[in-house]
């Protein structure tokens, strides 16, 4: 008989990183398909491939898991937005990116829209209780503030703009349009969700921010 190989004698190592990531992906798809009061953990731990006590064993529990995918998509929102480089371009370059990138993240991940819902359906209480989410968009305010003092100073953006309000409109005119595609096609007689139809509406969206801070 051939003799095995050593390496194949020795137990395999568990990668904890690797783990924990087949955990957040298998669970961001189970959260998203069924929400956070449908959403097994079992189903999580087979969608994964591993054991379902190391949910426990990295998590705690389902509704740390639930928190942990919430910050992981809130911090894809930032990393995208800290690759667009905002502080070295002129400040309407600066929004204008800003309001693409936002419309163009929801466009592409239709599952950040279902996991939201559902958290503002529970009245936020996993995202009031994470440390990491208001430190993560402290930044992106002060950037914010800094690009409008930028526009107001250059002549090309009127004074007294609130910087979380625009944020909140720059998010609000994406995420109403992509949360309500197919009640606003049925409603309209349109699909709204076609290429075009998206084209249109970022176009709209970019358009009607950038002329409301014009002076």
């Amino acid at each position: 008989m051939p003799r095995k190989r050593t390496d194949d004698l020795k137990p395999q190592r568990r990668d904890p990183a690797a783990t924990r990531r087949k955990l957040l992906t298998a669970a961001r798809r189970e959260f998203a398909d069924s929400g956070l009061a449908g959403a097994r953990v079992d189903e999580i731990a087979a969608r994964a491939g591993v054991n379902k006590q190391l949910v426990y064993h990295y998590f705690g529990d389902k509704d740390a898991l639930y928190l942990a995918v919430l910050e992981w998509v809130y911090e894809e929102i930032r990393a995208q937005e800290r690759e667009l480089n905002l502080e070295g371009l002129p400040p309407e370059q600066a929004i204008k990116k800003l309001i693409e990138s936002s419309f163009d993240y929801l466009a592409a991940h239709p599952d950040f829209i279902v996991l939201l819902n559902d958290e503002n359906r529970g009245g936020a209480r996993h995202v009031r209780g994470s440390r990491k989410l208001e430190a993560m968009h402290s930044p992106l305010v002060s950037l914010v503030s800094t690009t409008l003092s930028q526009g107001v100073k250059a002549g090309i953006f009127r004074r007294g703009i609130n910087p979380v309000h625009l944020y909140i409109s720059i998010a609000g005119l994406s995420y109403f349009y992509f949360s309500n595609t197919p009640t606003l096609s049925a409603i309209f007689g349109k699909d709204l969700s076609s290429k075009a139809a998206r084209q249109a509406r970022r176009k709209h969206v970019v358009d009607l921010v950038m002329h409301s801070l014009r002076p």
